[in-house]
């Protein structure tokens, strides 16, 4: 088995992060993202535990998210004070910016055969997955943690446990054809120690 190697770094050199002010409006096909799902599904797994799970929002159903994640926001925060009208105004209208919204959720292995820092390590890899490829089809996307991220009010409306985690919300778009240019890493020695 051989592989571009040239090609494979230039695409994981090229990956980025693309937000909605960034995106056309134009939709991206289902099949792009049902490719991007599959590859996702391809993570590896501690034990074969696959603790990955989606909620694919997109036409009405983007919708329904905004109205849902506004109200849940709504609803948590005024009760502990910490509850911010320009959030919630922003959590009723980003998501109509995106042509796919993913939810991302951990569910935790019910044997409790890896540790969840394991099963949360592996659920990263599959969106890191989901990034490549979207790099590689020409689509933008960006991982949102914020909002009601960490709200376990918002569990099972993503079909999750109490126990699960949900983990944050991938959106995708077709970008605008003059984009700003990618973040830069420092230099990977200053990360380095080698031992021999």
């Amino acid at each position: 088995m051989s592989f571009n190697v040239t090609e494979i770094n230039r695409l994981i050199g090229v990956r980025r992060s693309v937000f909605p002010k960034d995106y056309s409006g134009e939709r991206v096909p289902d099949s792009v993202v049902r490719q991007m799902l599959e590859n996702a599904n391809r993570a590896p797994t501690h034990k074969l535990t696959e603790p990955w799970r989606f909620v694919v929002f997109t036409g009405a159903g983007l919708q329904k998210l905004a109205e849902f994640q506004a109200a849940c926001y709504r609803e948590v925060t005024q009760r502990d004070g910490t509850f911010r009208e320009d959030r919630y105004q922003s959590l009723q209208t980003k998501p109509l910016e995106s042509s796919h919204i993913i939810a991302i959720g951990m569910k935790l292995d019910e044997k409790k055969s890896v540790p969840e820092w394991e099963e949360l390590g592996a659920v990263f890899c599959a969106i890191e997955n989901m990034y490549l490829t979207a790099t590689a089809y020409g689509i933008g996307c960006y991982l949102s943690t914020g909002g009601i991220t960490q709200f376990a009010e918002a569990k099972s409306f993503f079909g999750l446990g109490d126990e699960d985690k949900l983990c944050g919300f991938l959106h995708i778009g077709m970008p605008k054809p003059e984009l700003p240019p990618a973040s830069k890493r420092k230099p990977v020695e200053e990360k380095i120690r080698w031992v021999e």
